[in-house]
């Protein structure tokens, strides 16, 4: 009996060890059984208390009638499936006639305080079935994305979300996002991870940091072009646009739209033309977009009428020629100016940190989910890098991007120094590196990003 209670003892003692210092292996030993005994077992009576059953059909209210037998009871969404994950649980529900997926949204917080899990994450599967996935911890406390396979082209894991998904920078889905966020909030660190992954990538980096350059100059080695004042990024955004120009000679020059030729191969866009005749993908990186648009001259507002349409006309035409934004700023307003609300419409995707005000976070999400509006306001100070992160379907998630420093930023760019590709548009604006950050192992020169 004495060992018994030994053993039940340093069980418990390895499960509150596990539980504060490595949750996910917690989770995995003890929690996923906890949390599943708990589910099943409190299932029926928490549907009802949230109001997620539907009456029986009438034929059971008469036929019990007819049989004088009781009355059957209200009835749940049928489970179809319970799978357990590294973070929580994911429940997938057929849901009864007259129930609808918005229903499970709306209590998606009373399910998480019913079943003693740390979150509720509600969402459509199809038509009739909704998947809630709940995590059994905080999965943004300490985030460490999981290792993968190769990242696909301009596709790249760049935080967690809060239901323990990986979130990606999906560029060829979302050509152009915004992110906004208050000092010290975190957008810069989700910067330098987004531009670590993207510098493995055969990709071209283009920045404008007004900052004189101190966010992005240091990551020069990877950068194809970089502006450190308004004044070169008039210079540097007019020979972006130029190459647009010349990407879509090359498309219309190669749309191959003879009858001989089937329809799947006739292209209006980069991805469709042959891959020796590709241009490079380019990604444009301003990390501090009011510096651009705010002028206290006449001098100074033609030149911030230029930007803002440059910036505008890459927008609207860029994705077609490859050319994608990631514009960054603390405040996105119309106080910026004219023509920049007309910009902000086309940032399909929105990621906003810790902002300061709630006319901020309208700023990114205003116009698409008054929920993610409250969500970004509630951002805690003491957890820098947790941001909000949507796109015009309105759909949103809270994601944070793990501590990237600067110098592990760094030494991602150096380490792919070799695949920075050559623009002759972009010539001019090549930054200039130091001497120490061309000390190392040479690359071959097959391995040179082809220049177009």
């Amino acid at each position: 009996m004495d060992a018994l209670w030994i053993t039940l003892l340093v069980v418990l003692a390895l499960a509150l060890v596990l539980r504060w210092r490595r949750p996910t292996w917690y989770w995995m030993t003890f929690g996923i059984t906890f949390a599943t005994i708990r589910i099943l077992t409190r299932y029926r009576a928490v549907m009802d208390a949230c109001g997620l059953t539907v009456p029986p059909a009438r034929w059971r209210l008469a036929l019990a009638r007819a049989t004088n037998r009781p009355a059957p009871e209200d009835r749940s969404p049928r489970i179809l499936r319970l799978r357990p994950t590294a973070t929580g649980l994911v429940l997938r529900l057929k849901l009864r006639p007259g129930q609808d997926a918005f229903d499970f949204t709306a209590a998606s917080d009373r399910l998480r305080h019913s079943f003693a899990l740390h979150n509720v994450v509600a969402r459509e599967i199809r038509s009739g079935v909704v998947e809630l996935r709940m995590t059994g911890y905080d999965v943004l406390k300490r985030v460490r994305l999981p290792s993968a396979a190769p990242s696909e082209v301009l596709r790249v894991p760049v935080a967690l979300r809060e239901d323990g998904e990986v979130h990606h920078r999906d560029y060829r889905q979302v050509p152009h996002a915004l992110n906004i966020g208050a000092t010290q909030s975190g957008k810069s660190v989700y910067q330098r991870t987004l531009i670590s992954r993207l510098a493995s990538q055969n990709v071209a980096l283009v920045g404008i940091d007004c900052k004189n350059g101190v966010e992005l100059f240091p990551l020069a080695a990877r950068f194809t072009a970089l502006a450190d004042n308004p004044d070169d990024a008039v210079g540097l955004l007019a020979a972006l646009v130029a190459y647009m120009g010349r990407t879509y000679e090359l498309i219309r020059a190669e749309q191959r739209i003879s009858v001989a030729v089937p329809d799947a191969e006739i292209t209006a866009d980069i991805w469709d033309l042959p891959a020796h005749l590709r241009p490079v993908p380019v990604v444009l990186l301003v990390d501090e977009v009011a510096e651009l648009a705010l002028a206290a001259s006449k001098s100074e507002e033609a030149r911030r009428d230029q930007i803002v349409t440059h910036l505008v006309r890459l927008g609207q035409l860029g994705r077609a020629a490859g050319i994608y934004l990631e514009i960054c700023g603390q405040r996105f307003g119309s106080e910026l100016g004219k023509g920049i609300t007309m910009l902000r419409a086309q940032l399909t995707g929105r990621t906003a940190h810790r902002v300061n005000d709630e006319t901020s976070a309208n700023m990114a999400f205003g116009d698409i989910s008054p929920d993610a509006v409250l969500a970004a306001v509630q951002i805690d100070k003491d957890r820098p890098g947790t941001a909000v992160a949507g796109d015009s379907s309105g759909g949103w998630s809270r994601i944070r991007a793990p501590h990237t420093t600067l110098r592990q930023a760094v030494d991602a760019c150096n380490a792919h120094a070799y695949r920075t590709p050559s623009i002759p548009e972009l010539a001019p604006f090549r930054p200039e590196l130091p001497a120490r950050v061309l000390i190392g192992k040479v690359q071959p020169k097959a391995a040179q990003a082809p220049a177009f």
